[in-house]
Parts: structure tokens; sequence; C-alpha cells
């Protein structure tokens, strides 16, 4: 049973456009990027000028949004093969940011959380940072036996991916990891953890 109330639980309040912004960086993994289409009534016009845009497409959602964001005429649309490719960029574009830039992330949860890793080592206060979450529910998940990470987790418990331990996914998130702990659920009897329920789809 997943305790309610967790006050590290991620919140994401939307990615609606700051006015008072000199330069926008979109960073929009698969569903994400409808968090962007949705306000822009006119293309190429108004904030989306000021608008760089770093989209990544995923297997659930393959190249499927690169030609409408295109179509919004943003100040520069650039499409990563992989989200490793998209953080590397991310990582340079924020390098070279100026003072009256905001970043805006949408997209999982797990992906938000690795982007806003890069942000948070460039120094941005990641309260000033906006978030969207959009598409799946799946968690990305820590060991805390082992410290591996494991992606895309949609079940509860879920075995890790490097130990093999039955994890108990707490709803305890960690911002320097961009991930949800999870802790051995049978340590005491092994062999006693229940079936797994998808609870993240």
């Amino acid at each position: 049973m997943l305790v309610k109330g967790i006050k590290s639980r991620p919140v994401y309040s939307g990615v609606a456009f700051d006015p008072m912004a000199k330069r926008h960086i979109f960073v929009l993994e698969a569903e994400g990027a409808t968090s962007l289409i949705e306000q822009v009534a006119t293309p190429g016009s108004g904030e989306i000028a000021k608008a760089d845009v770093l989209y990544v497409a995923t297997a659930a959602a393959p190249k499927a949004y690169d030609q409408k964001l295109a179509a919004l005429k943003p100040h520069d649309l650039w499409s990563a093969p992989t989200i490793p490719v998209l953080l590397n960029r991310l990582n340079v574009v924020l390098g070279a940011a100026h003072m009256g830039t905001r970043l805006y992330l949408s997209g999982t949860e797990g992906f938000i959380g690795q982007a806003m890793q890069v942000a948070l080592n460039h120094g941005m206060d990641f309260n000033s940072i906006k978030t969207e979450h959009r598409g799946s529910e799946a968690r990305r998940v820590q060991c805390v036996h082992c410290k591996g990470i494991t992606d895309d987790v949609k079940t509860q418990p879920v075995t890790c991916s490097h130990c093999g331990l039955t994890l108990l996914v707490r709803d305890h998130y960690s911002r320097r990891l961009g991930a949800f702990q999870g802790v051995c659920i049978d340590a005491e009897e092994p062999g006693t953890a229940p079936a797994p329920e998808v609870l993240f789809p």
C-alpha cells in the first residue's frame, strides 16, 4: 500500500508561457508536446517566436508530434533520437543561456526528473522551472539496496532490473536522482511478495 501525502512527491503546475521571460526553452517528451501545442494560437508570433524547443519521440509516440511542433514556427526546433541525446543537448543549451531564460519541462515523470537534474546542475532553482506531466504514469525507481535504477516501472511491486529483489515502490521521490525509492518488500520472509499489479499505467 502506498503512503499518501508524502511531501517529496513532485507537483506539476503546468507550462504556460511566462510573459516576463526574454527566452523560452521547452523540453518535451512525446505527449509532452501537446502542452505547448495547445497554448499557441498564432504560429510564429508572440511568445512562440522567442521559444527554443527540444523534443524527443518515444516508442509509444514515434514522431507523432514533429510536424505539429514545426507548424508552430518556434524560434528553433530540435528533435533528438533518444532521451540521453536530448539531455546532452539541453546541457549545452543551458550552458549558453542568459538571464531572463525560462525553462519548461513536459512529459513523463521519469523524463521530467532527468531533465530537472540537468537544470539543477546548472544552478537553476527547481521552483523556477515550470513542469507538466503528460503521458504514461510509469515511474523511474531506484533500488535502495543496490542503487540501480529501473525505468518505466508500471507495477507494484516490481523486480529490480539490477539485483533482482522484489521492491515496494514508495511515493518518496528523490529530486537529486529523479527517481522514486524502491525497498525490498519481502526481506523478512523471502518469497512472500504479492503478485505484481499495474498501478502506474
